[in-house]
């Protein structure tokens, strides 16, 4: 079961931090940690994370409502924006506007650490905490289906993954749902990805309460 850590990404590891939610792959040593904050009135998701040399991080994917900036604090980024291919390397920045398919990788020799911010957060660290979740609880390269096309069904209109075109897709996830219903996959609180359990990243330490009057509204 994944539950919320207080650890901070290093070079070597991780080492306690409080107020973050910490997420990490088992497959491809990826560790992300998470917390929601406000800036000029909006919700945002601070974001700092690390992946190993060589290895893939999230499929192509898009996120509908949300822009992604970060920063490469070490190592060499890969990524596709939208087609494009784009190699960013320490001190370099990457936007990833809404609504733009992308995906980034490690090809370097060194671990790639990097720190970003999302505006305005809609869902993202509900769905990564899911997301993470789910990957974790099966083999490498092959999550468990009817988990993945739960998360994906229920954040369809915020986010998406684009393993099979969004078409298709509309057809085929409430499908493999409902028969994940039937077979009993969703029953109680203990399955992969469950929302009981897989839930938003906590606010930054010292937001004003004009600040969480924001985050209630959003």
């Amino acid at each position: 079961m994944m539950t919320t850590t207080t650890e901070t990404v290093t070079a070597g590891g991780t080492r306690p931090a409080p107020g973050w939610l910490t997420l990490s792959n088992r497959h491809t040593g990826e560790v992300l940690r998470m917390r929601r904050t406000v800036q000029d009135g909006e919700l945002c998701l601070e974001l700092e994370g690390s992946l190993p040399a060589h290895k893939n991080g999230p499929p192509l994917h898009i996120h509908y409502r949300e822009h992604e900036e970060g920063r490469v604090t070490s190592g060499t980024l890969s990524a596709e924006v939208d087609g494009r291919r784009l190699q960013i390397e320490a001190g370099g920045v990457a936007s990833l506007p809404a609504g733009l398919p992308h995906r980034w990788w490690n090809d370097g020799d060194q671990p790639l650490m990097f720190g970003g911010i999302t505006r305005p957060l809609i869902d993202l660290d509900i769905y990564l905490h899911a997301a993470f979740e789910i990957l974790n609880s099966g083999p490498a390269n092959r999550p468990p289906l009817f988990y993945m096309a739960h998360l994906a069904w229920r954040h369809r209109k915020t986010q998406a993954v684009l393993f099979a075109p969004l078409r298709l897709q509309a057809v085929l996830l409430p499908a493999i749902v409902f028969v994940g219903t039937i077979f009993g996959r969703y029953r109680g609180t203990d399955w992969p990805g469950c929302p009981v359990r897989c839930v938003a990243a906590p606010l930054a330490v010292g937001v004003t309460a004009v600040s969480q009057t924001a985050v209630g509204a959003a």
